[in-house]
């Protein structure tokens, strides 16, 4: 059987698929276009698996019913809270 529109086996297709970014692409990528798009914002959501290890960092989530957000708050911010979070 002749096919004149089909490849040999031997000749790859060309690889269609995007670029896989880095880890630190990434992150630079979200980080500019947040930062481009929110000149500031307050977020406001339930406090949620709070912990405070002996770093003095505070790690905890925000939620609301539908989605939450992962939040680190840094030994340096935290210190001018006056009242700890329960």
């Amino acid at each position: 059987m002749n096919n004149p529109g089909a490849r040999p086996v031997s000749t790859p297709y060309p690889d269609t698929r995007p670029r896989a970014l880095t880890v630190s692409e990434l992150n630079h990528q979200a980080r500019h276009l947040l930062e481009s798009s929110f000149m500031q914002v307050w977020v406001e959501g339930e406090l949620s698996g709070f912990s405070r290890p002996s770093s003095g960092h505070w790690y905890f989530s925000l939620k609301d019913q539908k989605c939450q957000i992962r939040c680190a708050m840094f030994r340096g911010a935290n210190q001018r809270i006056r009242t700890l979070p329960r």
